[in-house]
């Protein structure tokens, strides 16, 4: 067996009598290489779910969406995905820097299906990939550790209506985000956003932006 299980997963095991059953899933489910089934399923994807660590050994966990493709399997341990515009933080990206290690769930809930993928990241503004992707900030590799397809039964079924407009590569330009028009963020803007508020739809108070993401506008 690997070292996939630590104490206090096998005093969980042994207390519920699951310890042989664990190393069965191990043996049989657990991957260290990307097989043709698994690419194309990750690649299908136009959401996943990344958990991070921060500097003080806080793991949080962010939504990352794009075009079904934006995650590319560079090869059997590798893959790769594009850190488009966000609210400035880098918080994922800037983790990824610190910690390296990385949790990825990426879920299909029109199936079910779902995959865990575990590895090392890094990032880059100078990979080869990056021209491969429209408005691409950043480029996550990530080198596979262990993968594993996880039971679908408690995935709820919801059906994927259409992809968000703010996914860039959809139109000749990709919208400002609603947040960017808030009145108290104006001074602090990005060289690359000045101006784009008073162009696109005008600037607005929190209160209203608010409103429209209670709405299911960005």
């Amino acid at each position: 067996m690997s070292n996939m299980y630590g104490n206090k997963q096998r005093a969980f095991q042994d207390a519920f009598q699951t310890r042989k059953m664990a190393d069965r899933l191990e043996e049989i489910i657990v991957q260290t290489e990307i097989g043709e089934v698994e690419q194309a399923f990750i690649e299908s994807q136009p959401m996943f779910f990344l958990s991070t660590i921060d500097h003080e050994g806080q793991p949080t966990v962010s939504y990352k969406g794009g075009a079904p493709g934006f995650v590319k399997v560079v090869d059997d341990t590798t893959i790769a995905f594009p850190s488009y515009d966000g609210n400035g933080m880098f918080y994922s990206m800037g983790n990824i820097q610190e910690t390296r290690r990385v949790g990825l769930l990426f879920i299909d809930f029109e199936t079910p299906h779902r995959i865990r993928f575990h590895g090392e990241a890094s990032v880059s503004k100078d990979d080869p990939l990056m021209s491969e992707y429209a408005e691409a900030e950043l480029i996550a590799r990530v080198s596979l550790s262990k993968m594993w397809v996880n039971c679908p039964r408690y995935v709820h079924r919801y059906e994927l209506k259409e992809l968000s407009n703010y996914v860039p590569g959809q139109e000749k330009k990709t919208p400002l985000a609603g947040w960017k028009r808030i009145d108290l963020v104006q001074d602090v803007l990005p060289p690359k956003d000045e101006g784009r508020p008073e162009k696109e739809g005008g600037v607005i108070t929190i209160e209203e932006w608010m409103g429209n993401v209670q709405k299911g506008e960005g």
